[in-house]
């Protein structure tokens, strides 16, 4: 089992199968009930997102066959030479199909002279063809370009999509996952759909019983274990300096990438705001993790006088963006505990 194998496995092949990207599957199924085809798409979002997925499924919803479906990666095809070839084989007639369909992912990696040569198909199309262009920096893109399609900009699952789509892909191959398993998994996924089954391959691969633990995903996944990050909390509330830059110490040690790490902790700090101003939610969030780190959390937000609230958690935030920019990563994480344990 491979890392392709699962992602193009369970690859959605129609609307139902799209999760998270509800409001622009409505619009496209509402075009193609209309038969109100553009001639141009721009779908604009970060990797991992369903965009060429969404795309093919669009395509397929026009009435494209797969000989009339034509998929570029502008980052290997990005020259003028590639799109002067797009636009002379454009202007023929589809094989079989309505509509001939191009799709061209990382547009933006397109030189300034293929957006040039492009911009004048865009501006005078055959009508047999249609354009969708999949970017993950719009920004890049010439306005020439942009005002010419219909832009629809995806959105990152939530991690409650991506914990769902773990324990369900989980399942269908005979797997079973803790709740805090999934959810170790969604955060790491980092809003991706192919970096959350990325992960998860390698963690199936791993495993010989077919029971996933929140262990087992620390281990393959390179997270850091719950109790270096709980280390790290405890310090902060307990004004313990040299406890916490010990736990900074052990995560650099092992590898640990400082803004999974301190993404752990704005997450498990969170929680401990939630849980003591928003009892309601403690059923669901007792599911996030396992019973000892629950407790953990728990006795946190039962205190009287606790050191982890709003205005720590806005500290820590700050710092995550600092830690994203430095040379030495665990350096602001250092800066940010000196600051609130002194």
């Amino acid at each position: 089992m491979n890392e392709i194998v699962l992602y193009r496995k369970y690859r959605p092949q129609s609307f139902k199968d799209v999760l998270g990207q509800e409001n622009i599957v409505k619009v496209l199924e509402g075009s193609v009930a209309l038969g109100n085809i553009s001639h141009a798409y721009l779908f604009a979002g970060s990797r991992g997102t369903g965009k060429t997925s969404i795309a093919r499924i669009f395509a397929k919803a026009i009435g494209c066959s797969d000989n009339d479906l034509y998929e570029i990666d502008a980052a290997s095809n990005r020259g003028i030479d590639d799109i002067r070839e797009l636009r002379e084989a454009v202007n023929t007639l589809p094989f079989e199909s309505t509509y001939k369909v191009y799709i061209i992912d990382e547009a933006h990696m397109l030189t300034k002279e293929a957006f040039n040569a492009l911009l004048k198909t865009l501006e005078e199309p055959p009508k047999h063809a249609v354009f969708i262009l999949a970017t993950t920096e719009i920004d890049k893109l010439p306005e020439t370009i942009v005002s010419r399609c219909q832009v629809f900009t995806f959105k990152k699952p939530s991690q409650k999509i991506l914990k769902e789509l773990v324990l369900n892909l989980a399942k269908k191959e005979g797997f079973k996952l803790e709740p805090s398993s999934a959810d170790l998994i969604a955060l790491l996924g980092e809003g991706s759909f192919r970096d959350t089954q990325g992960i998860l391959q390698k963690i199936l691969s791993f495993s010989k019983d077919k029971k996933i633990s929140v262990e087992e995903v620390e281990q393959v996944a390179g997270a850091p274990k719950a109790s270096l990050v709980n280390d790290f909390i405890k310090s902060i509330d307990e004004k313990n300096l040299s406890s916490g830059l010990e736990a900074i110490k052990s995560a650099v040690s092992n590898n640990i990438d400082m803004l999974v790490y301190l993404k752990l902790v704005l997450r498990k700090m969170r929680t401990i705001i939630l849980l003591k101003y928003a009892k309601n939610m403690e059923s669901s969030i007792r599911e996030e993790y396992s019973e000892e780190d629950f407790e953990f959390l728990k006795e946190l937000s039962e205190k009287k006088e606790s050191s982890i609230n709003s205005k720590t958690l806005l500290e820590m935030l700050a710092t995550y963006d600092s830690v994203a920019r430095a040379n030495i990563p665990e350096l602001p994480l250092e800066l940010a505990l000196i600051k609130l344990a002194s």
